[in-house]
């Protein structure tokens, strides 16, 4: 039987190879994180229609009015929330079809990912279960909130766009922890790094990017 994780044609691991030699040369350093980019079979995270474009740099709709990040950008955020990162935490706001996850969760010791819409996530389990990857809690809700529970986190990543910095993610970052978060409206979104101090949070921008947004509610 084929094992559908290794993928033919447009999916093979020559083409995963092209994806990962364009992301280097786009600027991404971490050779940690272009493995996982290069192992994860994002071809599993979309719709057997779009499977053939599952390693172009782009994102792509996988229902509900979502999208699966594009690669660069799943390569950037977790980058920046890895550089010297010492942690063993993460909480991951925006589950969606389980591709960031996947990417993260083999670097960290445990992942909390928050995802609003239950059918997104219930499909997310699943896959992240096929590909043998279980430090992952999962938990339906509004990511605003994130998940005081397990708090406070080393790091909290944000897969889609929040008008403001959400208040209650702020105050669940552990000292020096560090938040990757998309901020503002839609055609004016930056990713932003925040990190916490002792006595105030450090801001930096890492560049334009252009995500659904973050949603309130259940």
């Amino acid at each position: 039987m084929i094992d559908r994780r290794l993928g033919i044609g447009m999916t093979s691991a020559r083409t995963r190879d092209r994806l990962v030699q364009r992301l280097r040369d786009q600027g991404i350093r971490s050779e940690v994180v272009l493995n996982q980019i290069r192992n994860v079979p994002r071809h599993l995270f979309v719709d057997e229609a779009l499977a053939s474009r599952a390693y172009e740099d782009t994102a792509l709709p996988i229902g509900l009015g979502q999208t699966i990040s594009q690669p660069f950008v799943v390569a950037r955020m977790t980058e920046a929330l890895l550089d010297g990162f010492e942690g063993e935490t993460v909480l991951e706001i925006g589950t969606g079809c389980g591709y960031q996850t996947a990417v993260l969760a083999p670097l960290v010791k445990r992942v909390y990912t928050v995802e609003r819409i239950r059918e997104l996530q219930r499909k997310a389990r699943q896959r992240l279960r096929d590909l043998d990857i279980y430090n992952v809690e999962f938990r339906p809700g509004d990511g605003w909130e994130g998940w005081p529970k397990y708090g406070p986190y080393d790091g909290i990543i944000v897969t889609a766009a929040a008008s403001e910095l959400p208040e209650k993610l702020l105050q669940q970052l552990a000292p020096e922890g560090r938040l990757i978060i998309p901020v503002g409206p839609p055609g004016r979104q930056e990713l932003m790094k925040v990190t916490k101090h002792d006595d105030h949070f450090e801001q930096q921008s890492l560049g334009l990017v252009s995500f659904v947004p973050l949603v309130k509610g259940n």
